[in-house]
C-alpha cells in the first residue's frame, strides 16, 4: 500500500530561529518553509539540485533590508542568502543550500518612463518581454535579447550581464545599466552611477553611505592600480563575463568611474540589486530576416563573417539536429512556410541575418546581401543552398520564437542522454569561431556523443549541448572530462567558457583565466562587499582565508537523486523524468496558454516544473521504502474504514504526499504544458497516474464521484430535464451542492433534449446493418456525429444546428449513439475506469470506421482525447479509428464547394486551451473556412478562460477561475459586439456565460447563418 512518506530535510536549527524572528519583525513577505517550495527552487536550468532552507519572497526592498539586517546580529551570521528571479540559470547560478530571496513574485513593478531621456526604472523582477510591452508604447525597447525573455527577470539579466541575438549591436545589459540600488549585507541601501573622478578625492561626495563609501573608494583605487594588468590580461571580446567587470568599472580614460559594473554581473555574489534604471534603444522603424540555408553546418559558421561583415544586426545559426527538432514541435507550424525545403537538397545548417534600422538603409543592406547570395546559388559557393526573405515583423518573431526555443527542443532528443548545459556558452573572438568549434566537435565525436549547435555566430557565441544521461555515474564523470577540456580549448581560442550565461559552479576555472593576481583582486573585491561569505556562497569567488569555493563542477547534481528512482519506473513517468528545468511554463503573458495555475497564483509549485520535480521526488522517496510504483498503481484500495482514518489523521501525520497532492490538484488538466512545452511535459497525465494511487489510501472527495459519473448519468437524467433541473438549479439545492460536494454554478441540461430536437429527423435510429448496406460510392454523402456528453445534454441546440450545417452542405447527417469518452474519470484519476470506458467506446468506433464514413466530434477536448489518452492507455488496443473535429472536416468538405462572396460579415474566434496547444493550425483552418464562406474571421491569442473541464465548478476553485478570466478573456470580450464572439470549447462558452453574462456561438453556428443568408440571396 501507499505508505507515509517523510522526507527528513528538516530545517538547521539557526535557520528555524533565523525565520521565526524574521516573521516576528516587521517584514511584510512571503516566507515558504514547505518542502515542496524547498524543492522547486533547488533547480534551475542546469544539471544541479541543491536543497535551500526556505524561500523569502520580499515585497519590497524595505524587506530584504530588514531580512539582510536581522541577518547581520551575530546569532544569524551563519545564515546565507541566493537572490533568484526567472531561475533560468543554466549553471546553478542562483541555487543554494541557504535562503532563496525571491523577487520575481512581487518585486516586478515598471516604475517609472521616461521617453523623453530613453530610460526607465524598474524593479529586479520585472519579466524582459513585459517590460518590453510597457516601452513598446513609448516607441523604446530594452534590446539585450536572450532565449528565456518571456521569464528572465531584469534582476537576472543584470547579475549575469546578460545578452543574446544582435549583442555585436546592442550590447550586454551592463552597457544599457545607467544605475543600481542595491541592499548590501549589512541591509543598508547602496545607489551606484557612473561619478566623475574628482568626486573620488572625498568620499562624502559619492554616497551617504559608509560601506558603500568603503567599497567605491577601495573598488576604484585598486582597478586603477592595477589596470595594465586587466587590460592585458582580459579576454579581448564583445563577450567579457568576468564575474567582476575589473575592465569597464572606469571608462578609457580614466575619468569616469562607475560601480555599478561591478555588481552587474556579479551573480548575486555582492549585493542583492533592488532597482535599475536603464538605457532604452528607438524600435527599428524598418526589420528584415534573410533564412540562409546551407549544405553543412560548417559552411553556415564559415559563411557566417561575410554576413557579419554586411553590417547585419543579428546573425544567428542553428545545425540540423536543432532544425529537426523543431520540426517535430508545435513551433514548426508557425514558421514552416518560412523555411521552406530546398527541392533535391538536404539543410543541414541554417543561418538567420536580421537588418534592423531606418527603411533606407534596411533596403540597401538586404539588396546588397541578396545580390551576394544570388552569385553564390548560381556558383555552387559557400555551401549556400537558398535563401528566404522577410519583412513581416510578425513572421519575423515566429522566427525567433522557433530560435528561443531550440534551448528546450534539445530536451526533446530520444533516448536516456539528453542534451545539457554546463559548458555550452562558449565565446570566442568571431573569426575564430569555426575552426574553434571544429576542435570543440571533435572533442564530443572523441567521446561519441550526440550533441545540438546553435548561437550567436557574430559574437563567435555558440551554444553546444552534448547529450549525457545523468543518471549514468559514468557519464557524470565525463561532464568533468569534458568541462576540463573545453575550459582548456577556450583559452587556446582566446576566449572564455562563460560568455553569456555566467559562470556560476564554475568559478574554479578563474585563476586560469585571470591569473594569480587578478584573481586574487577579485576575491579581495568578494571580500570587501561580503567578508563572511553569505551572498550567494560558492559561486565565482571567496573571499580570502574563507576556504575554497563551496561549489565547483562536481557538486551535487539532479541526476544523483534521479538515479534512485528503479529505470523501470522512470519509463512510466516519462514526463516526470524528461522535464529539464528549461522553465517555459513560467510564461509571464495573461495571454498564454501555458500553465494557467502558476500564472494565477504565482507560485513555483503550481507549474509543470515544479509538479515535475515534486513528482520525482515522491518517485524516489517511495523506492527509499521499498515501494514498487508500479505494483502499487495496479493495487487495490484500503479497506473504507481504513481510509476515512487515515484521512482523519491528515492533519496529524505528515505525508509528503500531501505536498505533491497540494500541487496536482491546482492544476486545471488544460494540457497546454504538454503542447507548449518544447519537452512535451503532460502534467494532466501524470496527474492522474498520483490519483490513483493516492487515493487507495485516503478518501477521495465527493465532488470527484460527481465528476467521474457524469457522463453515465447524464442519459438518466436527460429523461426528466426539467425535473433534473428544478432539483438541481434552486438555490437550496445549490446551497446543499456547494456545501456538501463543494459544486458550483453546474449548467442546466437543455430543454428541450436532443432527442426531443430530433424526433422524427432522418439523422435518428442509427442502425449499423443499414448503413452497412450502402453502396461504398455513396458513403462520400454520410457523416456520422460522434456525440460529446456536454454538448448532447447541456447545449443540445449546437449539436442541432451542427446537422441542420452538414444538411445545408448537402450531406447526410447520421447521429451516432452516445458514447462516454472517459475523459473526466482520466482526469481524477479514475484509471481503471476510464480505460475500461475508453476500451468500449474504441471497440464502437473502430467498429463504425469500418463503414469509411467520416466521423465527426463537437467539443475539441473530448476529440483530442480519443487521440492522446486513449493512445497511452490502450495502446494498440485503440485500433485505427479516427474522430476529427469540425474545423479539420470541413477544410476537406469545402475541396468539393465552390467559394461564397464576401458577405460583409466579422467574427473573432476565441479557441480551448487544448485545442489551441495541441492544435496550433486551428485558428488557420477556421479562418480559411469562414473565408469560404464569404465572412472574415479574426482569431485572438488569449490565455485559459478559467473553466477547463469542470475546475471551475468546484467551489474551491472559483476565485482562481474568475481571476483567469479576468486576466486576458474579459477585456478582450468587452472590445467585441457580443454576435461577432464565437468560442469553439464548451467549457470556454460556460466560463463566458457565467461572468460575461451571454452565451457565445461556436462557430458552426455562424457558418449555419451564413449558410442560410447565401440560400435566401441566390
Amino acid at each position: 500500500m501507499l505508505p507515509l512518506l517523510s522526507h527528513q530535510q528538516t530545517l538547521e536549527p539557526v535557520y528555524l530561529a533565523y525565520l521565526d524572528a524574521l516573521e516576528q519583525s516587521e517584514y511584510s513577505g512571503d516566507i515558504d518553509k514547505r518542502y515542496s517550495a524547498r524543492l522547486v527552487q533547488a533547480t534551475d536550468n542546469s544539471v544541479y539540485q541543491f536543497l535551500p532552507q526556505a524561500v523569502l519572497y520580499p515585497k519590497n526592498q524595505q524587506d530584504i533590508q530588514i531580512a539582510l539586517t536581522l541577518a547581520a546580529t551575530d546569532a544569524f551570521r551563519s545564515v546565507t542568502f541566493s537572490a533568484r528571479g526567472g531561475g533560468t540559470g543554466t549553471n546553478g547560478q542562483s541555487l543554494t543550500h541557504g535562503l532563496i530571496l525571491d523577487v520575481s513574485r512581487y518585486m516586478n513593478r515598471v516604475l517609472e518612463v521616461n521617453a523623453e531621456q530613453g530610460w526607465v526604472r524598474v524593479e529586479a523582477g520585472v519579466v524582459k518581454d513585459a517590460l518590453n510591452d510597457a516601452l513598446r508604447p513609448h516607441g523604446f525597447f530594452f534590446s539585450p535579447d536572450l532565449s528565456t525573455s518571456n521569464r528572465a527577470t531584469i534582476g537576472g539579466m543584470i547579475n549575469t550581464d546578460a545578452s543574446g541575438a544582435g549583442s555585436l549591436v546592442y550590447g550586454k545589459t551592463s552597457d544599457h545599466v545607467l544605475a543600481l540600488r542595491s541592499v548590501l549585507i549589512d541591509g543598508s541601501v547602496l545607489d551606484t552611477h557612473p561619478l566623475d573622478a574628482g568626486l573620488l578625492c572625498n568620499t562624502d561626495n559619492v554616497s551617504d553611505n559608509p560601506l558603500g563609501q568603503k567599497l567605491i573608494s577601495a573598488v576604484a583605487a585598486v582597478c586603477r592600480e592595477k589596470r595594465t594588468q586587466i587590460e592585458n590580461q582580459f579576454p579581448k571580446l564583445n563577450r567579457f563575463l568576468t564575474g567582476y567587470d575589473l575592465k569597464h568599472v572606469w571608462n578609457d580614460n580614466l575619468t569616469q568611474f562607475d560601480l555599478s559594473r561591478i555588481l552587474t554581473g556579479s551573480e548575486g555574489t555582492l549585493a542583492v540589486i533592488t532597482e535599475a534604471k536603464l538605457n532604452l534603444t528607438p524600435l527599428p522603424t524598418e526589420r528584415a530576416m534573410v533564412n540562409i540555408k546551407y549544405d553543412s553546418f560548417q559552411s553556415a559558421l564559415r559563411h557566417a563573417p561575410s554576413l557579419v561583415a554586411a553590417r547585419a544586426t543579428v546573425v544567428e545559426t542553428v545545425d540540423s539536429k536543432v532544425l529537426n527538432l523543431a520540426r517535430e514541435d508545435i513551433v514548426w507550424h508557425s514558421v514552416s512556410d518560412l523555411i521552406q525545403e530546398v527541392p533535391g537538397k538536404v539543410i543541414d545548417g541554417l543561418n538567420m541575418v536580421e537588418f534592423a534600422g531606418d527603411t533606407v538603409e534596411v533596403e540597401q543592406k538586404l539588396a546588397s546581401l541578396e545580390a551576394v547570395l544570388t552569385e553564390q546559388i548560381s556558383k555552387g559557393a559557400c555551401g549556400v543552398l537558398g535563401y528566404q526573405v522577410t519583412q513581416d515583423k510578425p513572421s519575423i518573431e515566429k522566427i525567433y520564437g522557433m530560435r528561443k526555443k531550440a534551448v528546450g527542443l534539445l530536451g526533446a532528443t530520444k533516448g536516456r542522454r539528453k542534451p545539457i548545459a554546463f559548458a555550452e556558452d562558449t565565446a570566442v573572438p568571431p573569426e575564430k569561431l569555426a575552426d574553434y568549434i571544429m576542435e570543440f566537435r571533435a572533442v564530443l565525436d572523441g567521446h561519441n556523443l550526440q550533441y545540438g549547435m546553435f548561437g550567436h555566430v557574430d559574437a563567435g557565441v555558440l551554444h553546444v549541448r552534448p547529450a549525457l544521461d545523468m543518471c549514468d555515474v559514468e557519464d557524470e564523470k565525463l561532464l568533468r572530462v569534458i568541462s576540463d577540456q573545453v575550459a582548456a580549448l577556450t583559452l587556446k581560442y582566446g576566449g572564455l567558457m562563460w560568455g553569456e550565461h555566467g559562470k556560476g559552479v564554475r568559478g574554479e576555472y578563474g585563476p586560469s583565466v585571470f591569473g594569480d593576481e587578478l584573481y586574487g583582486v577579485l576575491q579581495d573585491i568578494k571580500g570587501l562587499f561580503d567578508p563572511d561569505n553569505r551572498l550567494n556562497p560558492g559561486k565565482l569567488v571567496a573571499p580570502k582565508h574563507t576556504g575554497a569555493l563551496y561549489y565547483d563542477i562536481d557538486s551535487a547534481k539532479r541526476g544523483k537523486f534521479d538515479r534512485q528512482i528503479p529505470i523501470e519506473v522512470r519509463d512510466v513517468f516519462p514526463d516526470v523524468m524528461n522535464c529539464n528545468g528549461n522553465g517555459l511554463c513560467f510564461n509571464y503573458s495573461s495571454y498564454s496558454p501555458m500553465c494557467p495555475s502558476f500564472k494565477v497564483t504565482g507560485d513555483r509549485v503550481q507549474s509543470p516544473k515544479g509538479r515535475a520535480g515534486l513528482m520525482r521526488e515522491w518517485l524516489r522517496l517511495l523506492e527509499a521504502e521499498g515501494v514498487d510504483v508500479n505494483a502499487l498503481a495496479k493495487a487495490k484500495p484500503l479497506g473504507l474504514l481504513q481510509r476515512v482514518q487515515n484521512t482523519l489523521n491528515a492533519q496529524r501525520d505528515y505525508d509528503y504526499s500531501h505536498e505533491v497532492m497540494e500541487s496536482l490538484k491546482g492544476c486545471l488538466a488544460c494540457k497546454a504544458c504538454s503542447g507548449q512545452c518544447p519537452v512535451k511535459v503532460d502534467v494532466p497525465k501524470f496527474r492522474a497516474q498520483f490519483f490513483n494511487i493516492y487515493y487507495q489510501r485516503y478518501l477521495r472527495p465527493a465532488k470527484d464521484y460527481l465528476v467521474a459519473g457524469i457522463e453515465d448519468s447524464l442519459p438518466l437524467m436527460a429523461a426528466a430535464p426539467r425535473l433534473t433541473n428544478f432539483a438541481a438549479q434552486n438555490p437550496l439545492s445549490q446551497w446543499v451542492i456547494k456545501k456538501a460536494i463543494g459544486y458550483v454554478d453546474a449548467p442546466a441540461l437543455s430543454v428541450p433534449t436532443l432527442k426531443q430536437r430530433l424526433d422524427g429527423h432522418a439523422s435518428r435510429g442509427y442502425d449499423l446493418a443499414a448503413l452497412q448496406a450502402i453502396p461504398e460510392e455513396a458513403r462520400s454523402q454520410f457523416v456520422l456525429v460522434v456525440q460529446d456528453p456536454f454538448n448532447s445534454f447541456y447545449d443540445s441546440g449546437l449539436v442541432l444546428r451542427f446537422i441542420q450545417l452538414i444538411e445545408k452542405l448537402g450531406l447526410k447527417p447520421v447521429l451516432l449513439p452516445y458514447k462516454p469518452n472517459g475523459k473526466p474519470t482520466h482526469i481524477k484519476g479514475f484509471l481503471d475506469k476510464f480505460a475500461k470506458t475508453a476500451q468500449s467506446s474504441a471497440d464502437f468506433l473502430n467498429q463504425v470506421h469500418k463503414l469509411g464514413m467520416p466521423m465527426v466530434g463537437i467539443d475539441p477536448a473530448l476529440v483530442l482525447c480519443y487521440r492522446d489518452e486513449y493512445r497511452e492507455v490502450l495502446g494498440a488496443n485503440r485500433g485505427n479509428f479516427e474522430v476529427k473535429l469540425a474545423n479539420e472536416w470541413l477544410l476537406n468538405v469545402i475541396k468539393d464547394l465552390p467559394a461564397k462572396a464576401a458577405q460583409g460579415k466579422q467574427y473573432t474566434w476565441f479557441s480551448h486551451c487544448t485545442e489551441s496547444t495541441a492544435k496550433p493550425n486551428t485558428a488557420n483552418e477556421w479562418t480559411k473556412i469562414f473565408a469560404h464562406f464569404g465572412a472574415k474571421l479574426t482569431a485572438v491569442n488569449l490565455g485559459c478562460c478559467g473553466m477547463a473541464g469542470t475546475y471551475g465548478h468546484e467551489a474551491e476553485n472559483l476565485e482562481r477561475s474568475k481571476a483567469l478570466f479576468e486576466m486576458s478573456w474579459q477585456q478582450t470580450l468587452a472590445k467585441i459586439e457580443q454576435p461577432q464572439v464565437l468560442v469553439s470549447g464548451y467549457s470556454c462558452r460556460t466560463q463566458v456565460k457565467r461572468f460575461a453574462g451571454y452565451k457565445p456561438k461556436h462557430p458552426l453556428e455562424a457558418l449555419l447563418e451564413l449558410a442560410n443568408i447565401y440560400t435566401q440571396t441566390t
